[in-house]
């Protein structure tokens, strides 16, 4: 079972919850006053308190990837 993500699965992932951050979504860490929508959703990809997940198709079967 593969469950490490690649670089680009965790760019993808980070981009993607800055986005939302940006657009207001809460964030699911503590901000600092100068936090930027990117530095949090990182804190939140080093925290393990993302809510996204990442859905590979491997051998005609879906597995899905938590950051958790």
């Amino acid at each position: 079972m593969v469950s490490k993500l690649t670089k680009y699965e965790i760019t993808r992932l980070i981009s993607a919850r800055a986005q939302q951050i940006s657009c207001g979504a809460p964030a699911l860490v503590k901000v600092k006053k100068d936090s930027t929508a990117y530095s949090i959703a990182k804190e939140e990809f080093d925290t393990k308190t993302m809510p996204l997940a990442v859905i590979r198709n491997i051998n005609n079967s879906k597995v899905v990837i938590t950051v958790n």
